[in-house]
């Protein structure tokens, strides 16, 4: 039986060894994000307590869910098969009546292709959405704010 040193073959350090002595793991502590919505008003000057109610995320309904529910029935909406007064309390007041000028303006209810979307922080949403109009494809851009509880679209545009 022979003895070798532990100092003298390089292959015996190379097997993982248990570190008795090595500092704890530092535990993270999960923190909620932060709200930093300010909603938008569109230069309406509004008193302390008439302004909307930032929520966060969290508290708001699933919202892949909601985003597809709100731009079929905004396609409809353009087509002339929905009345514009069912989104009303989907809507800011502004988005709302520039949805109603829009109302009838396309001859046939599009195709939703696809649905990006992202959330640039909490409460707040950023969509796009292609919809094939015949044989123009259109993209159509969404925000939606979380205020008072509900997902409200601050802006709408097809380009």
């Amino acid at each position: 039986m022979q003895l070798i040193s532990s100092t003298e073959d390089p292959a015996l350090w190379s097997h993982p060894v248990l570190d008795l002595f090595a500092p704890p793991a530092q535990v993270r502590v999960e923190q909620s994000a932060k709200l930093y919505l300010v909603p938008s008003t569109f230069g309406e000057e509004l008193e302390a307590d008439e302004m909307p109610q930032p929520t966060s995320a969290s508290s708001l309904p699933e919202l892949h869910a909601w985003t597809m529910r709100f731009i079929v029935s905004v396609v409809e909406v353009w087509a002339g098969r929905r009345q514009p007064a069912q989104l009303i309390s989907w809507c800011h007041r502004v988005i709302y009546m520039e949805l109603l000028r829009a109302s009838g303006s396309q001859k046939e209810i599009g195709k939703i292709k696809s649905i990006h979307q992202s959330e640039p922080l909490d409460g707040i949403c950023e969509s796009t959405a292609l919809i094939r109009f015949g044989d123009r494809l259109r993209a159509v851009v969404i925000r939606f704010e979380g205020v008072d509880g509900r997902w409200l679209c601050t802006a709408l545009k097809m380009v």
